[in-house]
């Protein structure tokens, strides 16, 4: 726990460097006033850019820790830790206006701009820019020849890029295309599947219907026929048994038959 408030053992430790680093850059700048020798107060102050440097560096990883433990923290924790980090950026950029200051006053050539963004974002860091005061006229047409060489370089990558973006782009339009014309052959197969699926139902529930018929039909002449059967069994085995009716064409009527003996013996 640093100055009361709660942190994690990684937090604490990156927190000890950066204010070892504060102190370091309050001692140095103290120290600055004192020396005299313009290559020495350069020298100084490109030792304290190094600290600063190191210190946006652990700055950094002070807000990366803080986001992981972030929810693991209470809502306050996280206020007053966010408010640390702010503290900490805002000291930083103290040190490096001040700094900026010295090199003004030293008439240093060379400015470089290392400043905090504002609301509280990381630290932003530029490269290093040469005066045009300090340069001489063939120097800077030297470094204009360069920078347009540069320049025509970049344009001639940029426009290969463009082509190579164009060309695929083309070729997957190509092959979007032959997709949906294939995509449109195959719906117009799956009708054709779907419409013949649908005779084939039709089909199937009138063969279905007319083998039922058929069934009954048959059903009904195999019913006739075994009551006739029987009939005729019951006929022959009981042949005196007048509660069963002759069959026409089996046998002829008693009466008839009776008659046709008689005439017959006389």
């Amino acid at each position: 726990m640093a100055n009361g408030l709660p942190m994690s053992a990684e937090l604490e430790q990156i927190d000890g460097e950066i204010q070892d680093i504060f102190r370091a850059l309050q001692n140095g700048f103290q120290k600055l006033d004192k020396i005299k020798d313009s290559n020495r107060q350069s020298k100084q102050l490109e030792e304290l850019t190094g600290k600063m440097r190191e210190c946006k560096r652990l700055i950094k990883e002070f807000d990366r820790q803080f986001k992981e433990d972030e929810s693991r923290n209470p809502p306050e924790v996280n206020k007053q830790l966010n408010e640390k980090k702010q503290s900490m950026i805002k000291e930083l950029n103290s040190y490096v206006a001040l700094r900026k200051t010295y090199q003004s006053s030293l008439g240093n050539k060379r400015v470089e701009l290392f400043d905090m963004g504002a609301g509280g974002n990381d630290p932003v860091t530029e490269e290093n820019v040469q005066l045009a005061s300090a340069m001489s006229n063939q120097e800077l047409i030297d470094a204009g020849n360069k920078k347009m060489d540069e320049t025509d370089q970049a344009i001639k990558r940029s426009k290969m890029v463009v082509e190579q973006t164009i060309e695929v782009g083309s070729q997957t339009a190509a092959n979007l295309k032959g997709q949906t014309e294939q995509m449109g052959r195959i719906v117009n197969e799956l009708d054709t599947i779907h419409f013949s699926i649908k005779k084939a139902s039709q089909l199937v529930k009138e063969i279905g219907r007319q083998v039922a018929t058929d069934k009954c039909i048959m059903m009904l002449l195999f019913l006739i026929v075994c009551g006739v059967i029987a009939v005729i069994i019951v006929k022959i085995v009981h042949p005196s048994n007048k509660s069963i009716p002759d069959i026409p064409g089996l046998a002829p009527p008693a009466p008839a038959a009776r008659r046709l003996l008689s005439i017959a013996f006389n």
